[in-house]
């Protein structure tokens, strides 16, 4: 069984970032994936159908606006 860290990924028990691992089989028959947290050690399995995969919040899905703002420039006098 491979054991890989998750990048980005947030646990959704303690909130921890980048501890949540998974483990993969290796004969990739196995309908089911193993993710646990090293900081909190919460455990949770995954289904492989599209029907039963959860997508975990990451620094790149998540929901908020991150849309930079436009800043009018300011003229800085040094004396």
């Amino acid at each position: 069984m491979k054991v890989r860290f998750i990048a980005g990924i947030v646990c959704p028990k303690c909130g921890a970032q980048d501890s949540v691992r998974i483990h993969i089989p290796e004969d990739g028959e196995a309908d089911e994936q193993l993710r646990d947290c090293v900081t909190c050690g919460h455990e949770e399995r995954i289904g492989q159908s599209a029907a039963t995969r959860q997508e975990m919040t990451t620094r790149v899905n998540h929901t908020e606006s991150t849309a930079v703002q436009e800043v009018e420039p300011q003229v800085l006098k040094l004396q």
